[in-house]
């Protein structure tokens, strides 16, 4: 990777973008099992409203990475699905997960140790 990997218009600052946003990486991961429609995703995320979740869903189907499906008849119904594009992100999400299994503890601790350090007194 070369110092210049981050910048504005490079492919690694994308994925970078895409990954960091937070309910892009919960809506990829939910849907790893197969197509979901809209209010299965909210029972299985939990904490995410209505419009949040659309956003999300419209801004990764403009990715390319998940599909949008509209099946005829009253009422309407809708599926999303990964595309291929966005099922090769399951394994860096995945990684990531496994990453914050294992330090989470540490970051907690550290987060919790400067907060400390901001409230406690100047000497």
């Amino acid at each position: 990777m070369t110092t210049d990997v981050f910048l504005a218009d490079c492919s690694a600052r994308l994925a970078v973008d895409l990954l960091s946003h937070t309910w892009n990486v919960v809506v990829l991961w939910a849907l790893r099992n197969g197509p979901r429609r809209p209010v299965e995703l909210r029972e299985l995320i939990g904490a995410i409203s209505s419009k949040v979740l659309t956003e999300t869903l419209r801004r990764l189907q403009a990715n390319g990475l998940v599909d949008r499906h509209a099946y005829p008849g009253a009422p309407p119904r809708v599926e999303y699905q990964l595309t291929e594009l966005g099922r090769t992100l399951l394994a860096p999400i995945d990684a990531v997960g496994a990453w914050a299994v294992e330090h989470g503890d540490e970051v907690m601790a550290a987060q919790e140790a400067a907060c400390a350090a901001a409230r406690a007194p100047s000497e």
